[in-house]
């Protein structure tokens, strides 16, 4: 799996460390950051085909 390197405010940082560990939604911040991505994705893929913006061809 590919890595990569983000800059992150403190604040945001902070917010996701509180859904992070054994009391958490995610095992590390790694999991947590991934959920993320999809999630944003998928909302803006509904966006997209709500005003005809998706290409024919899915990956």
């Amino acid at each position: 799996m590919p890595k990569i390197s983000v800059e992150v405010p403190q604040e945001l940082l902070e917010d996701l460390d509180r859904h992070v560990g054994e009391d958490g939604k995610f095992v590390n911040r790694s999991e947590a950051i991934r959920a993320s991505v999809r999630k944003t994705l998928d909302l803006l893929d509904e966006i997209d085909a709500r005003h005809d913006r998706l290409d024919d061809v899915e990956e």
